[in-house]
């Protein structure tokens, strides 16, 4: 693993560590009931905070795979997954929020965004 690479990693994870305190703030000190666009409000904290946890987590588990051999495109790849997760969580928050959240429509998303990015991912 270069240096590079290792900051890459602890910057994101310390990222993530500042997304979830920020998750923690907004949960425990703001009320979606009294104003409702603070649900949505913590959405976008809370997907933001598993897109920064899962990006250094997909590019440690590919780097693992590809035993500790980094290639090109890795860092590209782990970041557009870890988007994915975060979009994911943003999503089903934003289902439950609007109380149309269920095991179908969780199915659907999740079903669409593995066909995205395995079209994406797909090397020739």
């Amino acid at each position: 693993m270069d240096p590079r690479d290792r900051q890459m990693n602890v910057g994101l994870l310390g990222a993530a560590a500042i997304a979830w305190l920020a998750v923690a703030v907004v949960l425990l000190t703001l009320d979606p009931i009294a104003e409702p666009a603070l649900g949505y409000l913590g959405a976008l904290v809370i997907g933001i905070a598993v897109g920064l946890t899962c990006a250094p987590l997909f590019w440690l588990a590919v780097f693992g795979r590809h035993g500790r051999i980094a290639y090109r495109g890795d860092w590209a790849r782990a970041a557009r997954r870890g988007a994915w997760a975060g979009l994911i969580a943003t999503v089903f928050v934003v289902l439950r929020l609007e109380q149309i959240f269920g095991l179908p429509i969780m199915f659907f998303v999740v079903a669409l965004i593995v066909v995205a990015e395995t079209t994406l991912s797909f090397e020739r």
